[in-house]
């Protein structure tokens, strides 16, 4: 007999596959339509991406256009070559297209742009395996929430039921009282959590998003410019060196 289609399993969450071919074609395209819509043109990198900054990127360039990632893509689609450029000098960018880069089209003014990206630097907690920027250490006595980051007439102790996550994390910690205290050997001045320019493992990074302690920036640095009416080419530095090429 046959099969009765009432045994069958229908998984409703299956989703269709991505079509990429089409991602790329559309990618393609887009930019290509934007290289002859807006003035500028600005080739970015961006140090410890976070997608939350990213979106307000976006949003405050809501009438711009922003593409990030896919680099070999936008490079074909700028030109590699003087002779398979789209527009003059758009080949001069596409040795800037390596690594965590994207391009931003925009009317705006370029000083405006240079401004509002300079001044852009909003702070987060460092993840595992970037380098510290800064040393941290928890102080003696009482361990207090922002461990000595604050004057402590501005600050409370630490809640009791933390000290088994602080001893897990390797910090010498007993409750007193209800309070927790940092367990430390006579002529120790508190409890290092990580150095100047170490690279930081995952109990360090928890520690520092414990207490506080943001030591990452995420920052978005323009490595050139293009502009659509003279073809020029401007190489931008992180020293805000400029080096016009004719």
């Amino acid at each position: 007999m046959p099969v009765s289609k009432r045994a069958r399993l229908v998984h409703e969450s299956k989703t269709s596959k991505k079509n990429h071919k089409e991602q790329t074609r559309r990618l393609f395209a887009n930019i290509r339509e934007c290289v002859e819509q807006y003035e500028h043109l600005f080739v970015f990198s961006v140090d410890n991406m976070r997608n939350t900054y990213l979106k307000d990127v976006r949003t405050e360039f809501s009438e711009s256009r922003l593409f990030f990632g896919k680099t070999k893509v936008m490079a074909v689609a700028l030109g590699n070559t003087a002779e398979t450029a789209f527009a003059e000098n758009l080949d001069k960018l596409t040795p800037f297209l390596t690594g965590a880069v994207g391009l931003l089209f925009t009317s705006r003014s370029a000083d405006d742009v240079l401004a509002y990206f300079d001044s852009f630097a909003p702070s987060d907690y460092a993840r595992a395996g970037t380098v510290s920027t800064r040393a941290f250490t928890i102080p003696n006595g009482v361990v207090y929430s922002r461990a000595g980051e604050i004057p402590i007439t501005e600050d409370e102790p630490i809640s009791h039921t933390v000290e088994p996550t602080l001893r897990k994390l390797g910090v010498p910690t007993r409750l007193v009282k209800g309070k927790v205290m940092l367990e430390l050997t006579e002529g120790e001045e508190g409890h290092l959590v990580c150095r100047e320019g170490e690279t930081l493992d995952s109990k360090q990074t928890t520690l520092l998003k414990m207490f506080g302690v943001a030591t990452s920036e995420f920052r978005v640095v323009m490595k050139a410019q293009w502009d659509r009416d003279t073809h020029q080419i401007t190489i931008r530095e992180k020293s805000g060196a400029e080096m016009e090429l004719e």
